[in-house]
């Protein structure tokens, strides 16, 4: 994700281009992770907390996994938007970025550390990717608006930002498996009062 942004701000299509061919090694990655982690479960029978780390685990690659896929679906994106000529000033996308790659960093550390209160403090972070999203949107539409020749860039534009709103959706899904992981603790459905997070009751879901 990383290089892709730093494939737009620079105007680097050849960068966006080795990231793309970079995604086949994510995705070998991947399937051997798969592949271990079903060798694990069918013929050693984990318990449950052990059963719980496993499947945690094929989680957490799958997440990965999707992340790079956006990451490619940006460099995409870039290579298209090279060819243009620059006409918006730079939006927020790089600062969206930074804290996505932010987040990522922690969440990793958490799954290292067995933190699930790190990993928490990533989940929590979810709603600042959301707000900067919308500024975004704004900066973009400020832009249509004194320039309609920008059109098509904007809307390369607002993809980009969607990908990288989803990486961090994807990012929070990290931070809610090193919970489950380290807790047993399934908080992808809680409520978030004050910076914290909390359990919500059912009698409180309906």
């Amino acid at each position: 994700m990383n290089a892709s942004v730093r494939a737009l701000t620079e105007c680097n299509a050849e960068l966006a281009r080795r990231t793309i061919e970079s995604d086949s090694a994510i995705d070998q990655h991947e399937s051997a992770i798969d592949g271990l982690g079903r060798e694990i479960i069918q013929h050693r029978q984990p318990a449950a907390s052990d059963l719980r780390i496993v499947t945690g685990s094929l989680r957490l690659a799958t997440d990965l996994e999707r992340i790079a896929d956006l990451g490619v679906r940006m460099s995409r994106s870039v290579i298209s938007l090279c060819t243009e000529k620059p006409l918006i000033p730079e939006v927020s996308l790089p600062r969206m970025a930074v804290e996505v790659e932010s987040m990522l960093h922690e969440a990793l550390d958490a799954f290292v550390a067995d933190d699930a209160s790190k990993a928490a403090a990533v989940i929590a972070r979810d709603h600042v990717v959301d707000d900067i999203s919308a500024q975004i949107f704004c900066e973009l539409f400020t832009h249509v608006v004194g320039n309609a020749r920008c059109i098509a860039q904007v809307l390369w534009m607002q993809s980009l930002a969607k990908h990288i709103e989803r990486i961090g959706d994807h990012v929070t899904y990290l931070g809610e498996t090193v919970v489950l992981m380290v807790r047993g603790e399934d908080v992808r459905h809680c409520a978030k009062l004050g910076g914290f997070m909390r359990v919500v009751p059912n009698h409180e879901k309906n």
